[in-house]
């Protein structure tokens, strides 16, 4: 018979696991001899009460004698074992909180809050499935002083009969009303010594749904190897996780499964907000989570939305931690001040309106956003609560932006050509120029709909740039780019400029590459669908030396700054990290187990992002949302992202290594790091980016091998190969019959689909993110749209453009509420919270995440590397042959820079998308 005991711990004898594992105590740079120092951390002693509140001798720690019994003990002895949980509570608590967190003190103490169970690795054979011991109830819930009051310490003493071997998991039920965090599990007193059980989980109230959780140790088994007594609950907690696809989703659940996008329209608010279904034969896209939320009254196609605050549903686990909640809390409230004073001008004069000179722009960032007296009677008129109307009255403090970088040093550096050409290698879109290989320019869309596919840039017009080089040598000599936008965005140019405040171009732009090292753009070509009295509506623009060409040659290199910005943002930054990230989450806990080792490996790089995806999907790109708003595209910017997921997105190619060689911007050679040399030596994204991707392929490899030993391993392990099925026929099922999938049958197949996934939710997603607002934050940097196309000489507007030009481009560009707008998004996206987790970094609430010493020594080599990648970056930006990332008010490349500080640093690679 087995026996089970519980013992309240002493709270003032309980040893702090606080300083090992507490988010806060670490959140900069983890040096590799802290990251020895938490591998091999013991935890410490812990004495306990009896129950007559005497002292009783604590367990002795694994320090004591590592990989030794915690007592003496022979076989024919019980086992007493001591499980310590580690619990967070909220860091900041309502009086409601306080008053709740009493009352479960009490219900611990008389034994009915939280009840454990181990679980054996070794079968019982009247069961046939693992070993359990007695269910014992924690008791005496009781904070521990702490310097960090929100973690606290329980314990549940329990005695197992001799032979039950060792615990591979723990059973947990939650009596309580209410969810609770558990950090970690400890188990001492057995043999072979201290075992660990991460899981930095919500555990639901078992009144919320009866099951109990799981929690595994750390001890990492491909399918093969799990011992006899888990296989019945590995298959269990996966089948949980799939749930059976009815229902609409709770706040507790821990369920993951497949939706088309069908939710971003809300036509039973307005029919102006309809929106297409993504997803499916005809607008084909990557398929989110499900959330089970009832279909719209007027279409029954599409699903019923969320309005805010209400949270929209993710898995539990996957939702903001408090430290994250509040900083993104932070940045909307201060996009709420942004957004504020704006809207009251806009009511004050019945339209929005531009800006008047380019000094009113300065002003956002020296001044801040002033009030008028004006102004202050509409606060009246719209009858803000009066703690709100102080708050406008304060608006000269709250309004204040921060300088952007790209102005930080040079105020007039966005006017040059060279900095317009600089940003397409060392911008927050480096990844859509490509080597010109081909001339004549050829379209590829239907001739009987757009017109000739021939470009109107001529051999000429492009040999007139060339310094006396012919165009056969520039291209052979790869001194040619471009940046080609035309066949992505001419079907819906029409669409676009017949909504309000729109007018865009489809857009090429050629690059020369000068004998001093920079690109120069030499040409620009703006087109326009055809009409039938125009079969050509193509014109080329070249910079000019007067003063009329050279404010044309401006507005020019604004629309092509605007379509950059909306591809930018709808393509590479949402579709190719946020959107293609998703259905790799979803498979990976329905298909691995918690204790395979790749979904350990994958689980920092999961971190937030359906969490960010689903606000997104309420507040950025849904209909009239602020993408809709602030980008060219309109209500046109996700059918053109699902366009471009149709016609350019390949996984094969979302590697970097493959992603150069496609855009010319490299050219295979196995001589070199990752088997590529690039075309341009100073492009510093390719450049950093290539050392990040080789050291992380470096460290999968080292991972990958460690476990898969033999060549069938990988075509043999049963997860594994569901996970990659479901990932192309559930997640990406649009294109799951593609012939570039890459097989799953080896090892090497292993560690490119991993190194894959890990730099695109790591270095791909920090390179076209966290530059938003450093560059973006000066709009007529990056203006991300145009309302105006540019005049033409037998037009009224040219002569208004002519008097007037600095009027002509400041009415083209975004409004100042659009301005402030977007800035303020820009603002958040950019900004690190103080929980991040950075690659390479070592996390305390993730120090016992594996328990394989080979495996922490390796993390070690891969976080030194990129510690020495730093360095190299840092001396790359100090060369001044590299004229890309420095110079004379050149601001330095440093968005792949592994380490940052929170805030809107510009630098900085998190694990995970998680903002």
């Amino acid at each position: 018979m087995l026996l089970a005991k519980s013992t309240p711990v002493n709270p003032s004898k309980t040893a702090s696991l606080a300083t090992s594992i507490h988010p806060q105590l670490r959140n900069g740079r983890t040096r590799r001899a802290h990251q020895v120092e938490l591998g091999r951390r013991r935890p410490t002693v812990r004495a306990v009460l009896s129950r007559d509140g005497k002292s009783v001798s604590p367990l002795p720690s694994q320090s004591a004698a590592p990989g030794g019994p915690q007592r003496p003990s022979s076989p024919a002895e019980a086992i007493d074992v001591r499980v310590v949980l580690t619990v967070r509570n909220k860091l900041k608590e309502k009086l409601v909180d306080k008053i709740e967190d009493q009352w479960e003190y009490f219900i611990n103490g008389i034994g009915r809050g939280i009840v454990v169970q181990l679980v054996s690795e070794e079968i019982d054979p009247a069961t046939k499935s693992g070993k359990r011991s007695a269910e014992a109830a924690v008791r005496g819930w009781l904070p521990k002083p702490s310097n960090h009051p929100s973690i606290v310490e329980y314990a549940a003493d329990l005695t197992v009969q001799p032979g039950f071997g060792r615990p591979g998991a723990i059973i947990i039920t939650n009596r309580h009303n209410k969810e609770f965090y558990l950090m970690e599990i400890v188990v001492h007193g057995f043999a072979d010594g201290t075992i660990f059980f991460p899981a930095n989980s919500w555990i639901h109230s078992c009144k919320d749904n009866p099951q109990s959780r799981v929690i595994f140790s750390n001890q990492a088994y491909l399918p093969l190897q799990t011992p006899a007594g888990l296989k019945d609950l590995r298959q269990d907690v996966l089948v949980s996780c799939r749930g059976n696809g009815k229902g609409e989703r709770k706040k507790f659940d821990m369920i993951y499964d497949y939706a088309p996008y069908n939710d971003l329209g809300n036509p039973d608010k307005d029919v102006d907000l309809a929106r297409p279904v993504l997803g499916g034969e005809e607008r084909p896209y990557p398929r989110r989570c499900r959330t089970g939320r009832p279909p719209m009254k007027s279409d029954p196609s599409a699903e019923s939305r969320v309005g805010k605050p209400h949270p929209v549903y993710v898995p539990r686990d996957e939702t903001f931690e408090e430290d994250k909640q509040n900083t993104f809390s932070s940045g909307a409230l201060k996009a709420l001040f942004h957004n504020l004073i704006p809207a009251l001008r806009a009511a004050l004069s019945g339209s929005d309106t531009h800006f008047g000179c380019f000094s009113d722009i300065d002003s956002l960032y020296k001044d801040g956003v002033l009030l008028q007296g004006e102004e202050h009677k509409v606060t009246e008129r719209l009858m803000l609560p009066s703690m709100l109307k102080g708050l406008v009255n304060m608006g000269q403090r709250l309004m204040k932006y921060d300088l952007p970088s790209i102005i930080s040093r040079d105020r007039f550096s966005w006017l040059r050509d060279n900095e317009f050409a600089r940003q397409t290698l060392a911008g927050v879109n480096p990844v859509d120029i490509q080597r010109l290989r081909e001339f004549p320019l050829l379209s590829k869309l239907d001739p009987a709909i757009y017109g000739s596919p021939e470009s109107a840039i001529t051999k000429e017009c492009l040999e007139h740039e060339l310094n006396g080089m012919s165009l056969e040598e520039a291209i052979e000599n790869h001194r040619l780019f471009i940046l080609d936008y035309h066949d992505l965005l001419l079907p819906y140019v029409k669409k676009i400029n017949s909504l309000k405040g729109r007018k865009t171009y489809a857009s090429r732009t050629i690059f020369f590459h000068t004998r001093n090292g920079m690109l120069r753009p030499i040409a620009i070509e703006l087109s326009l669908p055809p009409t039938p009295s125009s079969h050509s509506r193509k014109t080329v623009y070249t910079h000019g030396h007067d003063a009329t060409t050279n404010w044309i040659w401006k507005l020019a290199k604004a629309h092509v700054c605007a379509n950059d910005a909306g591809v930018h943002q709808l393509v590479n930054h949402w579709l190719r990290t946020h959107a293609c990230m998703e259905p790799y989450i979803i498979a990976t806990h329905r298909q691995l187990s918690p204790m395979h080792p790749i979904f350990k490996l994958l689980h920092p790089h999961m971190r937030y992002t359906m969490e960010i995806n689903a606000l997104a999907r309420q507040s950025l790109i849904n209909g009239g949302g602020i993408i809709e708003h602030c980008f060219s595209p309109g209500k046109y910017s996700m059918e053109l992202s699902s366009v471009a997921y149709k016609n350019l997105w390949r996984f094969d190619l979302e590697a970097l290594p493959a992603d150069l060689i496609r855009r010319g911007m490299a050219v295979e050679d196995p001589s070199m790091p990752c088997g590529v040399k690039l075309v341009l030596e100073d492009y510093p994204y390719a450049a950093d980016g290539l050392l990040v991707w080789s050291a992380t392929e470096d460290w999968v490899r080292d991972y990958v091998t460690h476990f898969y030993a033999d060549a069938s391993s990988v075509s043999s392990d049963v997860e594994l190969q569901s996970w990659w099925d479901e990932i192309k026929n559930k997640g990406h099922p649009d294109k799951r019959n593609e012939p570039w999938w890459p097989s799953l049958n080896t090892k090497q197949d292993l560690i490119h689909i991993l190194t894959t996934m890990i730099w695109t939710a790591s270095g791909q997603h920090a390179a076209i993110n966290f530059g938003q607002y450093p560059f973006g934050g000066y709009m007529p940097n990056r203006p991300t749209l145009m309302k105006k196309l540019i005049p033409h000489e037998d037009e009224p507007e040219y002569e208004n453009f002519l008097l007037n030009p600095q009027h002509t481009f400041l009415s083209s560009v975004p409004s100042q509420l659009q301005a402030t707008q977007i800035m303020a998004v820009q603002d958040t996206l950019s900004t690190h919270s103080p929980d991040e987790e950075y690659l390479g970094q070592l996390n305390g609430l993730h120090a016992r995440w594996i328990g394989d010493r080979h495996i922490l020594n390796s993390y070690e080599k891969f976080s030194a590397r990129l510690e020495e990648i730093e360095q190299i970056i840092n001396k790359r930006n100090k060369n001044f042959r590299l004229k890309n990332r420095s110079g004379a008010g050149v601001p330095p490349y440093e968005l792949l820079l592994p380490s940052s500080g929170p805030g809107v640093t510009g630098r900085g690679i998190p694990n995970s998308i998680s903002i």
